[in-house]
């Protein structure tokens, strides 16, 4: 059954305090580093996922999401999906 490996990039909606995006935004800053503004800390899950298919592997990785990986009240997220090895293989 082929694998897949699924990169899930999950970050506070717009309008959401990120108070460690406001830290780092502020050390940016006590560093002389300029022109960084409006930093926003995210996060990033990486999994393998065994599916017969992509269309199967992408609808569990939305699933994952929507029930454990991310709080769709306050954070949105998006996938990206990358086969492994064959069917087989």
């Amino acid at each position: 059954m082929p694998l897949y490996n699924a990169q899930v990039f999950i970050q506070l909606k717009d309008g959401i305090l990120d108070p460690q995006g406001k830290a780092v935004e502020h050390a940016l800053a006590s560093l002389k580093f300029t022109g960084m503004s409006d930093v926003r800390i995210g996060k990033m899950i990486e999994l393998q996922v065994e599916s017969p298919n992509e269309t199967q592997a992408a609808g569990n990785v939305e699933q994952a999401c929507e029930k454990l990986l991310a709080n769709p009240i306050i954070e949105t997220y998006e996938f990206k999906l990358s086969q492994l090895n064959e069917a087989g293989a």
